[in-house]
């Protein structure tokens, strides 16, 4: 996240988002926020969207806890985490967006592939447009 200088975490529990990444959009000094939730991807190449649950060793069991999917009501992009060797990793870039057109609480990397360290897609996450032509193109979606 070196290319965005303003990169904050959310340190509030029950956030449905872990970090806040501010763009500036022009020379006007107009900046715009992006909310993200930030997920590992699986040992099986699989990428969450669900949140709401407790997950690790720290986890803590409560009665009433309700999970969601992530929406772009709760964020607006899910940034997936795969660690590769040499302590180096890739990030796949879901807008939810998508995942509210997908209609799924998961989806494997392999059909991703062209979010993987796409920048344009976490720039442009809330743009519904860009995003749905985008992802037509890469063959994530179906062209209606």
């Amino acid at each position: 996240m070196k290319r965005y200088h303003n990169v904050s975490l959310v340190d509030l529990p029950l956030s449905s988002y872990d970090l806040i990444i501010v763009l500036k959009k022009n020379n006007n000094g107009y900046e715009e926020i992006i909310r993200g939730q930030v997920k590992t991807v699986g040992p099986s190449g699989s990428l969450s969207f669900t949140g709401g649950t407790r997950g690790g060793v720290d986890r803590e069991y409560k009665s009433g806890v309700k999970s969601y999917v992530q929406s772009t009501k709760t964020s607006d992009i899910v940034i997936g985490i795969k660690a590769l060797e040499n302590d180096s990793f890739d990030l796949y870039f879901v807008p939810t967006i998508l995942i509210e057109i997908i209609g799924q609480k998961s989806i494997s990397i392999n059909k991703i592939k062209a979010l993987k360290n796409n920048a344009e897609i976490l720039e442009n996450c809330k743009n519904c447009d860009y995003i749905l032509k985008k992802c037509v193109g890469y063959g994530i979606l179906k062209n209606k």
